[in-house]
């Protein structure tokens, strides 16, 4: 997986964004600043315009990129966690021209543990990380499984109660709303198995990349 993988990435998780906006806001608005579709719309089409026009040459600096666009054109803690999570998996890959399933997972689980003590929050928090922690649990499975948890992280956010973010202070209130960051985070996975299957990435059964 090289640069070009992880800008179409980011290109299909925009896309992703985009068009679940409306359905983002609208979990936002139960328990949050009704602004979460409209601030990762912003964010991840400014992220799509950045790694075009500088083209970074590898995986981390593209995630990197994509990071530092997140914290300056995001508001509210979307731009802070989001961005985060990309700066530090960027860090994390360094600055190989190519990286493995292997250095993926290890890589998104260093963001994921950065996004973690930035927020003070844990799984079962009902937060992006009950979609991304499972998500990096199953890389090693493959793309496909990633994505699977991921979805099955935002779903079980559902039946929470909140205990960080504005969400927390609704207490009994929160219980029965999706967490709109783990549904974002979900689609940012499944963006993921799809530029996977599209054009390169580890095989669901093997770990192995193929060309592309």
């Amino acid at each position: 997986m090289d640069a070009a993988f992880f800008r179409g990435w980011l290109t299909e998780a925009a896309s992703a964004v985009d068009a679940e906006a409306d359905r983002l806001t609208e979990l936002d608005s139960a328990i949050g600043d009704a602004d979460h579709g409209t601030n990762m719309r912003r964010g991840f089409t400014a992220v799509v315009t950045a790694v075009g026009e500088q083209r970074p040459a590898s995986p981390g600096a593209v995630l990197a990129l994509a990071g530092r666009t997140l914290v300056s054109t995001v508001g509210g803690a979307s731009g802070p966690l989001y961005g985060t999570l990309l700066r530090r998996t960027g860090k994390a890959l360094g600055e190989a021209p190519e990286v493995g399933p292997a250095e993926l997972a290890s890589a998104l689980r260093a963001g994921v543990d950065a996004v973690s003590r930035l927020g003070g929050a844990a799984p079962g928090d009902k937060t992006m990380l009950d979609a991304l922690v499972p998500a990096v649990a199953a890389l090693g499975e493959g793309l496909e499984a990633a994505s699977a948890a991921a979805e099955r992280g935002a779903e079980a956010t559902v039946p929470m109660r909140a205990r960080k973010g504005r969400a927390s202070y609704l207490g009994e209130r929160s219980v029965g709303h999706q967490d709109p960051g783990a549904a974002s985070s979900a689609l940012l996975l499944a963006a993921l198995a799809r530029t996977g299957r599209q054009g390169g990435g580890p095989a669901p059964d093997t770990g192995e990349v193929r060309d592309g």
